[in-house]
């Protein structure tokens, strides 16, 4: 009512359920927990406005509205036309995101009437904007797949997300952030699985004996005569002792 706007549908429904959501998870290293994902959005008392406001308390300070680059191509092509920090659009504070930027609900058409249509983007500390959703939905669904990650939203930008977060989503996002391998080669995260391999035998196959070659006829007759002879002159010789 302050503001003379209405919350989108699925917005309003999540605000209905809890007011608000806070998740953070840790990472134990050297046996000590160390902070490391954030999900975040603001309880309806946070959902403050931007760009109303003077940055410093000096008088006359420039305001965010000061800072708007009319100059920006907006709308051309398949890219959205950028917020304004003006009275030409309502821009409410989704997540802090721990200081590297800010999530914002932006109705981009606020005059000559506040239009129902919303999107959801990130303002980077530079104060550029970059796109994210048009839902507060498939925003919600980017925040639970990216894992609350330190600087996901970076990956929606041109200059994507610092080397150190890098090694954090290689760890726990690795497809996320190869999305351009993945691209390319459709298979490189296919488990591939041989079950001929998997459920192969381990049973040793067992090993043949080589038998003896086989001895002709003839001269097995003569070694038997051989033997009989040797044998009845050791009888004879037995005899005569």
């Amino acid at each position: 009512q302050k503001n003379s706007c209405v919350l989108p549908e699925d917005l309003k429904n999540f605000y209905l359920m809890t007011d608000g959501f806070q998740m953070t998870w840790s990472v134990k290293t050297d046996d000590t927990p160390m902070p490391l994902g954030s999900m975040v959005i603001n309880s309806v008392s946070k959902l403050c406005r931007l760009g109303g406001s003077s940055m410093y308390t000096l008088p006359n300070a420039p305001t965010l509205a000061d800072l708007d680059d009319d100059t920006d191509e907006e709308g051309n092509g398949d890219k959205p036309e950028k917020p304004h920090f003006d009275s030409r659009s309502l821009i409410f504070e989704l997540d802090p995101c721990n200081g590297n930027g800010k999530v914002c609900l932006v109705y981009k058409h606020a005059e000559p009437v506040v239009s129902p249509d919303t999107e959801i983007w990130f303002l980077d500390r530079a104060l550029y904007w970059h796109f994210l959703t048009k839902t507060f939905t498939a925003y919600y669904r980017l925040l639970i797949t990216h894992l609350g990650l330190p600087q996901w939203q970076y990956a929606f930008t041109s200059y994507g997300v610092s080397p150190q977060a890098k090694q954090w989503f290689n760890m726990y996002k690795p497809i996320t952030i190869n999305t351009a391998l993945l691209s390319e080669e459709a298979d490189s995260f296919v488990n591939k699985l041989d079950p001929n391999k998997v459920f192969k035998s381990k049973n040793k196959t067992p090993v043949l004996k080589k038998k003896p070659p086989s001895q002709p006829p003839g001269s097995q007759k003569s070694h038997t005569s051989m033997t009989s002879a040797k044998t009845s002159s050791l009888v004879g010789n037995s005899s005569r002792k």
